[in-house]
């Protein structure tokens, strides 16, 4: 995915094990994405593990949870000029890159 977008070059990368989201970094995404549920990831082990593909989820619920768990932020997050792009889907990375201004 960062091969695809240029290798990173002219991106700040954060490596959200080492260094957490902060609650203002997510809630900016969210601001960006609609939804704290858009920015979560039901493929995370302990989305099951945690039953939690049991129990409706408020949205309050997923930001707590991504904030606790760094694996459950859907990845890639990538912020290109105002916009954000959720998720390593290809029509997600092709216009990733066309933000970028990247070939595709």
């Amino acid at each position: 995915m960062i091969a695809g977008l240029g290798g990173g070059r002219g991106f700040e990368l954060q490596d959200i094990k080492a260094a957490p989201i902060t609650p203002e970094q997510l809630d900016a995404m969210k601001a960006l994405a609609g939804s704290y549920e858009a920015l979560f990831s039901r493929r995370a082990l302990k989305f099951r593990a945690m039953g939690l593909h049991e129990k409706a989820l408020s949205e309050g619920d997923y930001r707590q949870l991504i904030l606790e768990e760094y694996t459950f932020l859907k990845r890639p997050v990538i912020l290109i000029d105002g916009q954000i792009f959720v998720g390593n889907a290809k029509k997600t990375v092709e216009a990733a890159k066309e933000a970028a201004g990247l070939p595709g």
